[in-house]
């Protein structure tokens, strides 16, 4: 096998994608807009306000993970015909937090940059595939399933919250799938949203603030290489980038019975973070909630069409960066909440049942505790330590299975 991998089939022509693409599909990529646009910059403005960042900076960070979503999933989406959707770093956004409290902007900055070449240096040696192979599938959704439950418990949580708005969503989305006559005219996702939009009308909790700039205009932060940084916030980017959103990315989408291209993946998104970091924005990366909504519905050699969308919308968000952000952050949470927990259902099904059906169940039990757990070790996301220690575990207390597995 090449250390980069190739496509199975030839790109997409515009004829192929016009032939592929239809309403459940594109649904599929409003939806994965929609949920990148909402919590994820809601947790990227709030990390930027705590730590100090003006809003020309918080500007152009949202249009740089837009900008690089966007061109990294049309580029890889329509060469390897795959639903391949990019995003940014959440983990790697939330770890910012502390740091920001004592470093600089630059050094942050700093350390972007250099994350960005290591993560595009691992991918090119091939050691990330390599790495991934090496680890049973099961133990792999265990993470993913740890990482995704949290989207089910919070539709949970939102009609607790707000029923006004939860309840409507949650009855869309039984009905529409429930009757499949109504949901081969109206994807049940999609029906779920529009329901929602209009509850959140009718509630009178659509608040959104006026003013402020439409289009993005971004800055470039001049970077500020300390060791300081580089101690704190090298290793801890990297890692989130390649085994954590990398890997549920990676799991995802081979659940959904595609083949993603691993090695590439680690190349593109160190290429990316690199232009990120021109920006002053965190790591680009593959992301496992995006991925799981592309594919969660039909044929899966059209299912590419679903990420191109989400990629065009994500164009156009960069463009409208900050207006995009005043907009999607004008909705209370709990219609947010529902709508991702609501789109995630089918993947924390997959998940679960993947990690927990046949070998490996106990090292994708010890994984889904310590990822649950939410132990943070050396600034490093409490997904990577679940994946390691479940892998150990399983090595120790599984043996015939890896036996089988290696023969």
């Amino acid at each position: 096998m090449s250390l980069l991998e190739r496509p199975y089939s030839p790109p997409a022509s515009p004829r192929r994608l016009w032939q592929d693409l239809g309403w459940h599909y594109a649904s599929n990529g409003l939806i994965g807009l929609i949920f990148s646009a909402t919590g994820p910059i809601a947790v990227t403005l709030a990390v930027g306000t705590a730590g100090g960042l003006t809003s020309t900076q918080l500007a152009s960070w949202v249009f740089g993970i837009f900008f690089s979503a966007a061109a990294a999933t049309l580029l890889m989406s329509l060469i390897y015909r795959q639903p391949l959707g990019f995003a940014w770093s959440i983990p790697g956004t939330v770890l910012l937090g502390p740091s920001l409290q004592h470093l600089s902007f630059a050094e942050v900055v700093g350390a972007f940059f250099t994350s960005g070449v290591l993560i595009l240096a691992l991918g090119a040696t091939g050691v990330i595939r390599t790495i991934m192979a090496k680890v049973p599938m099961p133990i792999v959704m265990a993470m993913v399933a740890a990482v995704f439950l949290k989207f089910g418990t919070d539709i949970v949580s939102s009609a607790q919250a707000n029923l006004v708005i939860a309840a409507p969503m949650v009855v869309a989305f039984v009905l529409l799938s429930a009757v499949p006559a109504l949901g081969r005219y109206l994807p049940p996702v999609l029906g779920t949203l529009l329901v929602g939009c209009v509850a959140v009308a009718a509630s009178g909790q659509f608040s959104l603030t006026t003013g402020g700039p439409l289009f993005a205009a971004p800055v470039f932060t001049t970077p500020h290489f300390t060791w300081a940084a580089q101690l704190e916030l090298l290793v801890p980017l990297a890692l989130t980038v390649l085994f954590v959103q990398n890997g549920q990315g990676i799991a995802v989408l081979r659940a959904a019975g595609h083949e993603p291209p691993v090695n590439v993946f680690a190349v593109v998104s160190g290429a990316f973070s690199l232009v990120n970091a021109c920006f002053g924005a965190v790591s680009a990366c593959v992301t496992g909630p995006t991925n799981a909504i592309l594919t969660s519905y039909g044929d899966k050699s059209r299912q590419y069409s679903a990420a191109v969308v989400y990629g065009a919308l994500s164009l156009v968000c960069a463009a409208f960066a900050p207006a995009l952000t005043r907009l999607m952050l004008a909705t209370p949470p709990e219609f947010i909440l529902t709508l991702g927990g609501i789109a995630m259902l089918r993947a924390l099904q997959q998940a679960f049942v993947t990690a927990f059906a046949s070998r490996f169940t106990l090292g994708a039990l010890v994984t889904f505790i310590v990822t649950i757990s939410g132990l943070n070790l050396f600034n490093i996301h409490a997904a990577f330590w679940g994946l390691v220690i479940g892998y150990a575990v399983s090595r120790l207390l599984e043996r015939p299975a890896h036996a089988s597995a290696d023969a």
